[in-house]
């Protein structure tokens, strides 16, 4: 199959500026949904969509749960948009140590969006669905290239603690852990 690319799925929720009223309705349904089990609970700390608010200038900006960054970024642009001035963090889905937004409250561990996966497939994300203004609308394309390979919420957890803790910790921590689970096994 050389010479030849595959077609793959590109999802995205596209983000209308002027119709987020900041109602955080997004959140609640992304904490809701992936909470354990389903629904049982709704902590917008544990949501992979965030509404940045800066009520002074009227702003509302949903951002997405991207990837993890090892580090914060150092850039801190600042865009115009509809006369309105935003700053680069506002339309930022990294988990970083620049801020707390996207870090699972009781482990300190990266929420990434997972556009609310499920089987079977959900026709929207939970937060699309839930917006009563469109501010977020779902869109699903398809382009030639090749997959890639993204990485699991375990790789995610494991990489941030490795660089939080060092490998050799989290090393002997996972040993201990086996060695609890087999003693508790035993009786």
């Amino acid at each position: 199959m050389q010479g030849q690319t595959a077609r793959k799925k590109i999802k995205t929720i596209k983000v209308n500026l002027d119709k987020c009223m900041g109602c955080r309705a997004c959140e609640m349904a992304c904490s809701g949904f992936h909470a354990t089990p389903k629904f049982s609970s709704f902590n917008p700390a544990r949501s992979r969509i965030r509404v940045v608010i800066d009520i002074l200038n009227d702003e509302y900006v949903p951002v997405r749960a991207t990837d993890y960054a090892k580090a914060g970024c150092d850039g801190r642009n600042t865009y115009t948009i509809n006369g309105k001035q935003y700053s680069e963090c506002s339309f930022c889905g990294n988990v970083c140590s620049s801020r707390d937004l996207f870090k699972e409250p009781d482990s300190g561990l990266p929420l990434r969006c997972d556009m609310c996966k499920e089987d079977p497939e959900l026709k929207e994300p939970w937060c699309v669905q839930v917006c009563r203004v469109d501010a977020l609308t779902y869109e699903e394309t398809e382009e030639e290239g090749e997959e890639e390979e993204k990485l699991g919420d375990l790789e995610i957890g494991l990489d941030s603690l490795v660089d939080k803790y060092g490998l050799q910790k989290v090393i002997d921590g996972v040993a201990r852990m086996s060695r609890k689970g087999q003693d508790v096994n035993l009786g």
